[in-house]
């Protein structure tokens, strides 16, 4: 029997015996057994949000990346992905840094602030509700995590992602669900992929008062359901969504708001500017570090 290349070497008399054709019969050794894990190198449950941080940095894979996406249940208004690189020694001074959802408006503004503040690098991109339409829902996400990615001039050794994994990024990778909850990194992602959001939904507001854009940020409410069904969808809105569908199947063309080119003005233009370039190429629908 010839051991596999890739297999461990059998260095003790219990492995030697299991991997030979003659070896007696009896439960089957865990492959557990042969990767120990190292405690150094394991994350501890009380670690805090920045434990995955250390102990990749002590593994060797400094600097980390984290990325999140805000917007991805809204039926209206842009998907918006960040990527964020934190130094793990300023985790630590960031005592107010949570999973965006559960902080309060006010809150997220001042993590948003003291994120741009201590963040070695950090990557915006966002994602019209027309190219959502025109490519789809998860085929956007994927594609501005990338692009949020490798907007970043840092250059990361790993990088970690809420949910899902995302492939291609050409360096090692692990998907943590709730990771904007678990790891610092990806929560510093979530909070400024929702601020800067909920910034732009603002600003659509003034152009699109009608459906509360500076209440709900697009979600599917019952006020925004309501506004749906008076007045049909805006340009901004997600057609793709069935929602939204049904809304346009209930109104004739003429009664459709708006124009087809949808300009959002005030603070948010530096991330958005008429007509959305492709999900998958770089443009000015993007903020930098930089900038």
């Amino acid at each position: 029997m010839t051991r596999h290349p890739d297999a461990p070497p059998a260095s003790n008399p219990a492995l030697r015996a299991a991997a030979s054709p003659l070896a007696p019969s009896g439960p089957p050794i865990s492959s557990r057994n042969l990767y120990p894990r190292y405690p150094g190198y394991t994350p501890r449950r009380d670690g805090g949000l920045g434990a995955y941080e250390s102990v990749l940095g002590r593994a060797g894979f400094a600097p980390v990346a984290g990325i999140d996406e805000a917007g991805r249940g809204a039926c209206a208004g842009p998907l918006v992905v960040a990527a964020v690189v934190l130094d793990p020694a300023s985790i630590r001074r960031m005592p107010g840094l949570a999973d965006s959802k559960l902080l309060t408006a006010q809150a997220r503004e001042e993590v948003y602030a003291e994120v741009l503040r201590r963040a070695i690098d950090w990557h915006v991109v966002v994602i019209g509700a027309d190219q959502i339409d025109a490519t789809g829902l998860h085929v956007c996400n994927v594609s501005g995590m990338r692009r949020a990615f490798a907007g970043l001039r840092a250059v990361p050794g790993y990088v970690l992602t809420d949910g899902f994994p995302v492939r291609g990024l050409g360096v090692p990778g692990l998907a943590i669900w709730k990771g904007d909850r678990v790891t610092a990194s990806v929560a510093a992602a979530s909070v400024l992929a929702k601020v800067s959001r909920d910034r732009m939904m603002r600003d659509l507001h003034e152009r699109y008062p009608l459906y509360g854009f500076d209440r709900h940020k697009g979600y599917v409410t019952d006020e925004h359901v309501a506004a749906l069904a008076e007045h049909g969808p805006s340009p901004v809105h997600r057609y793709s969504f069935v929602n939204v569908n049904r809304a346009v199947a209930l109104l004739e063309p003429a009664e459709l708001l708006g124009d087809a080119d949808p300009v959002i003005v005030g603070p948010a233009g530096a991330l958005v500017t008429t007509g959305f370039g492709p999900a998958g190429a770089p443009g000015e629908n993007e903020r930098r570090m930089d900038s």
